[in-house]
């Protein structure tokens, strides 16, 4: 069962209610712009955000405050981006996250 975050402990903004498309993983995706990103993930059945560096075992949401990195994944080709606090914008293009990133890798 998916469900869709409506109320967030430390984003102020909450969704404006319009529906734009996003990109993930190459796939369009619609979200609620100002919703976080991980929300939109989350309401579309996606759970795996990033996968470790040494081990290659996936991760996702954890804390969903923005304290831990599980949730970080490449961003506009920005890597380590945490996803549960960055609020979704049309033509975002989000992309799981393999180790550290394009950057680190």
């Amino acid at each position: 069962m998916c469900m869709r975050v409506e109320n967030h402990v430390v984003l102020d903004t909450a969704p404006s209610g319009r529906l734009v498309t996003i990109t993930v993983d190459g796939q369009p995706v619609e979200a609620f712009e100002g919703e976080a990103i991980l929300a939109a993930l989350l309401a579309k059945g996606i759970i795996i955000n990033r996968y470790t560096v040494k081990k290659q075992e996936p991760r996702g949401l954890f804390c969903g405050i923005g304290q831990c990195t599980d949730c970080a994944m490449i961003v506009d080709g920005k890597p380590n981006v945490r996803t549960c606090i960055t609020p979704v914008r049309a033509g975002m293009v989000i992309e799981t996250q393999n180790g550290l990133g394009k950057a680190g890798a």
